[in-house]
This record gives C-alpha cells, sequence and structure tokens, in this order.
C-alpha cells in the first residue's frame, strides 16, 4: 500500500476545518494523513481536539518574535515530522516570504468567500454590504500575496433575506468543512499521479545533453539522439500497478545486488531485466529526486556515443 502523504495543520483557533481534515483522513481510501497540528496561540481549542485524537501539537506564542523567526521555528516543526504539503486552517497570521517560497505549490488555505471577491477579514460582511445573493468559500494554494494563489477549488452558498454575518458564517463553514478535504485529497493524488512524475522524470531527463524522447513499447522512452534509450517511465505497463523508472545498470550482478539490498526501492523489470536494467520505484513514497537524477545521468553516459560520454553534467 502505497503510503499517505504527510500534513500539517496550521491553526490559529478553534480549528473546525482542521477537524473536517483530520476526520476525513481516517477513510482508508484518504490518500493523506495528518501528523501535526501547530498553533500560533497556545490555547488555541483546536490542540486539545488534535491531541484527543492522538495527533502531536505543537504551540508556540507569537508575541514579540519577528515574523521570519517565528516562521522558522513553526518551519523546523514540520520539517521534524516530515510533513510534506501544509494546510493552514484558520491560521491568523501572514506568512513571511521565505516560508511561502520553500512550501510553494505544497501550501494551502482556505477563505471564506468567492475568491477573487472579498479577500482579507471581514468576508460577510462586505458581502453582505454589497446586497449579494450568492457567497462561498475558496482553496487556494498560498503564495506572497495575500489570499492571492491558485484557486483549487470554490463551493458557493446562498445568501438569505435576513442573514447577518453570524448565520451566514455558520452556513459557509459547513461548505468548507466539506470542500477543504476533498481539494486537499485531490492536490495529493495528483501530486503523486503517474502524470506528475513522468512530468518530473521528463524535465531531469531531457535536461541531459542530446537527450529526446518518444514512445517505446507503450512507454515513454528517453534516448541520446545518435545513441540508444537511457531510461524508460513505466506505469501498471504490464498490469501489475507499479510505477518506476528503468535504467541501466551495470550488469545482472549489480541489478541482483541492488535489488537485495533496497527490494523495495529496486525491482527488475519485465524484458529489460535479463539485459541488466533496474526498476526504481516512484509509488512506494517520498521520492529522491537527487537519486534520481544521479541514475538518470549515469545510464545516460552508458548509452551515450564516446563523443558525448566524455561531457561534463
Amino acid at each position: 500500500m502505497t503510503p499517505k502523504t504527510r500534513v500539517g495543520v496550521l491553526i490559529s483557533g478553534r480549528g473546525s476545518n482542521m477537524a473536517a481534515l483530520i476526520y476525513a483522513s481516517q477513510a482508508p481510501d484518504c490518500p493523506y494523513e495528518v501528523v501535526l497540528v501547530a498553533s500560533n496561540v497556545p490555547d488555541a481549542p483546536g490542540l486539545k481536539l488534535a491531541a484527543a485524537e492522538g495527533i502531536p501539537v505543537f504551540a508556540h506564542a507569537h508575541q514579540g518574535v519577528k515574523r521570519a523567526d517565528f516562521d522558522k521555528i513553526i518551519d523546523a516543526e514540520l520539517v521534524r515530522h516530515g510533513v510534506e504539503i501544509v494546510a493552514l486552517a484558520g491560521y491568523m497570521r501572514l506568512l513571511s516570504d521565505d516560508f511561502v517560497a520553500k512550501w510553494a505549490g505544497r501550501c494551502l488555505n482556505i477563505h471564506p468567500s468567492l475568491l477573487p471577491k472579498h479577500k482579507g477579514l471581514d468576508v460577510h460582511e462586505a458581502v453582505l454590504a454589497a446586497g449579494e445573493t450568492k457567497t462561498g468559500c475558496t482553496v487556494h494554494l498560498v503564495t506572497p500575496s495575500l489570499d492571492d494563489g491558485p484557486i483549487l477549488g470554490q463551493v458557493e452558498v446562498a445568501v438569505l433575506p435576513g442573514d447577518t454575518p453570524e448565520t451566514l458564517a455558520e452556513r459557509v463553514h459547513y461548505a468548507e468543512h466539506q470542500l477543504y478535504p476533498r481539494v486537499l485529497a485531490t492536490l495529493v493524488s495528483d501530486a503523486n499521479g503517474p502524470e506528475a512524475m513522468l512530468d518530473r522524470v521528463r524535465s531531469l531527463a531531457l535536461a541531459l545533453p542530446a537527450a529526446a524522447e518518444k514512445l517505446s513499447h507503450g512507454s515513454p522512452g528517453f534516448y541520446v539522439e545518435g545513441g540508444k534509450f537511457f531510461a524508460y517511465f513505466s506505469y501498471d505497463h504490464h498490469h501489475d500497478g507499479v510505477m518506476g523508472l528503468l535504467v541501466k545498470a551495470s550488469g545482472i550482478e549489480e541489478q541482483a545486488q541492488l535489488i537485495e539490498n533496497d527490494p523495495d526501492l529496486y525491482y527488475r523489470p519485465a524484458y529489460l531485466g535479463p539485459s541488466g536494467w533496474v526498476g526504481i520505484r516512484l509509488d512506494s513514497g517520498d521520492v529522491d529526486w537527487s537519486h534520481i537524477e544521479d541514475w538518470l545521468a549515469r545510464s545516460w553516459r552508458a548509452s551515450a556515443p564516446k563523443r558525448l560520454a566524455m561531457l561534463p553534467i
């Protein structure tokens, strides 16, 4: 079974959206798990709920601490718990540019309006003052600009006659609790899916000198112009459910040694296995992309013509 993506949730209050993420994660088919709940408010009620569910919690008051320094404290906890994606759930604190840059594409937030309308605070008051007939909530990626990242999902909520900011907020909360877990699950699945993995492999493979791509035996293959194939991306190619990268080992002996030493990472691919190729799993958890890059370079050298193989890469 593929390990679930590790999510850290940042809160400042009661954490109702945090709770929605936690309880959704308990479904067997949910692709993520909440491994840390952290707060800038030591007595935030949501911390007690998370702790009751057996989730590690962390709190540190932000008063008197510079924004960048405080974010380093939070970041250290995220790293310590192996967090891969950060979900903001009522986290009432602006993030530093360095934090946002580090977690770019892996940090998301939920906002109680149909962005780009009504950014910032006092959203429901603004909706009612504008006389709007519908509002809603938005999940978006976090960028340096407030409530301005790419939109990942939205749900509309009707504005009823006689609504107050409080009654409207209550119904929007219901929508938030449905939207956030679904969008997070989709983001996680897409990030670990075959298209995303192939794009990452492709960017590394085609960065090598004279590298090109074409289909071979139904799989994307990468070859050296004037030379041979040096890598293949394989996904469920033999109806085995495996997603991996196939590269050239030095021969059968090295292939066997690699598999014996780390059978969870390496495997003997069909067809190419007898020729000394080895498969590297891309679906067994957090991928070490520097390791993949090294193998692609090594396999490229073994396949390139002599005039290219001596080039520094």
